[in-house]
């Protein structure tokens, strides 16, 4: 059984990394990074001519007719670059939480936009530090009003449209909001990662509309999130395995006491820890691709490992690839911080590894107990 990319695949990733290589260098990620832009616009609109956004869309609303596995591979590119574009909360979130509920008035509404780049969407879960339990929300959603608040919401500052968990007589559900609507106050926050902007918003009997069913809420929400965890998973990755060629290149050009620094054993088991890492991060995000693609019964499991490990791979990497270069890592002249950064805020989008982890013991448990 072949589990590679085809040819044509293959060739879709090579061109998504030279159109971020010519558009999106680091330099460029520092601009916006050191500037008061909440994301690269003009960047956005590349991808959108690129038919990034819609890349698994149906050409039906706009979408370029590819599939998941291609998306994946567009996603690690764009992890790769660090890209400050608003990918992972539009394209991965808003969008699919859209498709899955398949309201024929909504999708023909705002996927045409989403597909586009055109309108931007976003997720809203978190209401206090640390939260990523869609059980314990108090925004709640009556007579198709939405009251309450958000935190740290991804892009939040810039969006147009925001799924929001929100209860319903006592149930989790996903409802729809226009942020550029009457009843939302938002207010940006500063990010540890300031290429991920993020804001706090207020509702206040702002007009919603629920995607799904009542009974379905809670289902949809995670079906939703399992997708996304797979997908940033791959921008992880594929920002880990930079995080690693730079560590290597790093080490080759770095001389003490007369030779490459690569060439000592203390270095060369630093840098050997972190290709393992990338490897069997890149081995469960596989795993996860391909029960993304097939719609196995599987996501569930494959999505926890794929978030759990790429999230760990790429914290790591980030960290060792600022040790290899020693005390000038430290420095803002250096790109290290900017992969470290994007490393812990990612890392907390959805729920830590550590929530995944907790995670993944509930879904095998209850694999178990129904086997038995």
């Amino acid at each position: 059984m072949n589990f590679d990319f085809s040819e044509d695949q293959k060739l879709l990733q090579k061109a998504s990394r030279d159109f971020l290589e010519a558009n999106c260098d680091i330099a460029r990620v520092r601009e916006i990074f050191e500037s008061d832009h909440s994301y690269d616009e003009p960047l956005w609109k590349g991808a959108a001519e690129m038919g990034w956004q819609g890349a698994a869309l149906p050409e039906s609303v706009g979408g370029a007719g590819f599939g998941y596995l291609e998306l994946v591979l567009v996603a690690e590119e764009v992890g790769r670059a660090i890209a400050a574009i608003p990918f992972a909360p539009s394209v991965y979130l808003a969008t699919e939480a859209l498709v899955l509920a398949d309201d024929a008035a909504l999708n023909g509404k705002y996927l045409p936009g989403l597909a586009s780049g055109e309108c931007i969407g976003t997720f809203a879960v978190s209401e206090r530090l640390g939260q990523s339990d869609v059980k314990n929300v108090e925004t709640t959603l009556t007579r198709g009003k939405l009251t309450g608040h958000k935190i740290a919401v991804p892009y939040g500052d810039i969006a147009d449209i925001a799924i929001v968990v929100a209860k319903q007589q006592g149930k989790a559900v996903p409802v729809l909001v226009d942020l550029t609507g009457p009843g939302v106050k938002r207010n940006a926050v500063e990010s540890f990662d300031p290429a991920i902007s993020q804001a706090s918003i207020e509702f206040d009997a702002a007009p919603a509309k629920r995607l799904g069913g009542l009974k379905d809420g809670e289902r949809l929400i995670s079906n939703v999130r399992d997708r996304a965890a797979i997908l940033i998973a791959f921008e992880q990755l594929g920002a880990a395995q930079q995080c690693l060629d730079s560590a290597v290149e790093f080490a080759r050009q770095r001389y003490a006491f007369g030779r490459p620094i690569a060439s000592f054993q203390a270095m060369k088991h630093k840098l050997a820890d972190m290709f393992t890492a990338v490897e069997l991060a890149r081995s469960n995000c596989y795993y996860g691709a391909w029960a993304l693609s097939t719609d196995s019964e599987e996501l569930p499991v494959a999505a926890c490992l794929a978030r759990i490990s790429a999230s760990e791979a790429f914290q790591f990497c980030a960290e060792e690839n600022l040790q290899v270069h020693g005390g000038v890592g430290f420095t803002w002249e250096y790109d290290c911080h900017l992969f470290l950064r994007r490393a812990m805020v990612q890392g907390s989008m959805l729920g830590t590894a550590r929530d995944w982890k907790r995670l993944l013991i509930r879904r095998l448990a209850a694999s178990s107990a129904s086997v038995e």
